[in-house]
């Protein structure tokens, strides 16, 4: 029988509501929507819309670490945005983490998100037990 297990890292920053920051079933890893939030003190930081990408995707790899994968691993991301004009550079930003064959990815804007946050990123990934992050377009 599969087991749903609670994924919490030390150095990823706290949920703040009642969720969980990730959850392994099986051999998957379900990572709720990450803030560019400092994971010292549990707040947004202060930036522009890249160093606020650069933090969420900092935060989403310590929690991928804890379940024992990489960016690599992941598969489907959601994108949300209060402004559409951060797309572009969110884009630029992830190829410097996703520099390997990039997940599936929708984008959503949004009115509002927390903290007065311009990002949030959620995601699937899928732990592997071969470490090519591949390469291939079909």
């Amino acid at each position: 029988m599969t087991e749903k297990v609670s994924i919490f890292a030390e150095e990823a920053p706290a949920p703040f509501g009642h969720y969980c920051n990730a959850i392994k079933f099986g051999n998957g890893i379900h990572l709720s929507g990450q803030l560019p939030l400092d994971p010292k003190t549990g707040r947004p930081i202060q930036g522009d819309a890249e160093a606020q990408a650069r933090q969420v995707l900092d935060n989403m790899t310590v929690l991928l670490q804890a379940c024992g994968c990489q960016l690599s691993n992941v598969l489907k991301t959601t994108l949300y945005l209060t402004d559409l004009r951060d797309f572009p550079v969110f884009d630029k930003v992830s190829k410097d983490y996703f520099f390997f064959l990039p997940p599936a990815r929708t984008t959503v804007a949004v009115a509002a998100l927390p903290g007065g946050c311009r990002i949030c990123l959620d995601g699937y990934a899928e732990i592997r037990t071969d470490t090519d992050p591949g390469k291939k377009m079909i």
